[in-house]
């Protein structure tokens, strides 16, 4: 099988380079006969993808080289192109899918960024338990204003979403103590939460939230999922962590609840648009710590991480069995 990597021109920070591939055949020695090119120019890309099979490549690099129907409508420079494997857990940027052809695959790399997600969720549900949002914001006022803080155990989080990121901060979280409350698609039960709910069912949880943590894909079915009216269904002073995407609330109705004080307190990974304009209300919100997009990316283990699911997708293909990485268009992810 012949593969293309094309890196984004300029990228200093996750460039998958040749000796990360070589590394992850020593780990999967299965996958030798495999051969690669590497390219983060256009030259490179077009003389590659006239044999390439497989490509890997970020989800911006498909958005500009395949969105607008430009696969589907025309084949001529992939001809033999059967599998897209984007270095990213949510694609929600390539929807509405219509420009993948049916008898091409689409992969994300989920599960790559489970350890690192568990480790900045679990943080940032540590940092509104002891106010961290409030004494950021006391420190640039030089206010001396202490606020006492009680422990996480015994606690109720629900966590919206439980793949790798919701998962992984559900295992953490039980580890603290936390009773944890999952909801996902269907009611399916999870190892480490005491109770799971099918998102149709989110409104006779959230009531019971201590913390809230968003961790789901963005699909039309997640879309705008937390309004004004579920902010108001959680009890006052409760606390949100979001990782997954900045459309699944209304921004506006939360700023609204943290200036009421319906809520305690947020940590959000992500927001709408990014990078968020600098005189967006957001930055101005009491109670909400910002961090930009960067939770659950970990530069030393990323692409050693994405390059073994993608070996791991090969392999079950190779089997006859179902890529566990691929993109369903119809669910959006």
């Amino acid at each position: 099988m012949r593969i293309h990597v094309q890196n984004p021109a300029g990228e200093t920070v996750f460039p998958i380079t040749q000796a990360q591939w070589d590394a992850a055949i020593a780990r999967a020695p299965d996958m030798a006969d495999l051969q690669v090119s590497f390219a983060n120019d256009e030259a490179g890309y077009a003389a590659a993808m006239q044999e390439a099979e497989l490509v890997v490549t970020w989800t911006r690099e498909v958005l500009n080289r395949f969105g607008q129907d430009q696969l589907k409508a025309s084949r001529d420079f992939a001809p033999k192109l059967q599998t897209i494997f984007c270095t990213s857990a949510g694609l929600d940027r390539l929807a509405p899918f219509a420009w993948l052809p049916d008898d091409v695959a689409l992969l994300n790399n989920r599960g790559a960024h489970a350890n690192k997600a568990g480790e900045f969720g679990i943080m940032a549900l540590l940092m509104l338990a002891n106010h961290i949002p409030h004494f950021a914001e006391s420190q640039r006022e030089g206010a001396w204003s202490p606020r006492f803080a009680s422990v996480l155990a015994g606690r109720t989080v629900v966590i919206v979403g439980l793949g790798s990121l919701g998962g992984a901060v559900a295992g953490r979280a039980r580890q603290f103590g936390m009773k944890v409350i999952g909801v996902r698609h269907t009611a399916a039960p999870h190892e480490s939460c005491e109770e799971v709910v099918a998102q149709s069912d989110i409104d006779t949880v959230l009531p019971r939230a201590d913390y809230l943590v968003l961790a789901c894909p963005l699909t039309p079915q997640t879309q705008g999922l937390m309004d004004a009216r579920r902010f108001a269904l959680l009890k006052k002073g409760a606390r949100i962590v979001n990782i997954g995407r900045g459309g699944l609330w209304d921004q506006e109705a939360l700023a609204d609840a943290l200036d009421s004080g319906q809520l305690g307190g947020v940590v959000t990974d992500v927001t709408t648009p990014e990078p968020l304009p600098k005189d967006h209300r957001l930055w101005r919100t009491k109670g909400l710590f910002i961090t930009p997009h960067m939770s659950s990316d970990d530069p030393e283990t990323y692409n050693d991480n994405s390059l073994d699911i993608l070996f791991a997708n090969i392999r079950a293909a190779r089997s006859g069995k179902a890529m566990p990485n691929r993109v369903l268009p119809h669910k959006g992810y």
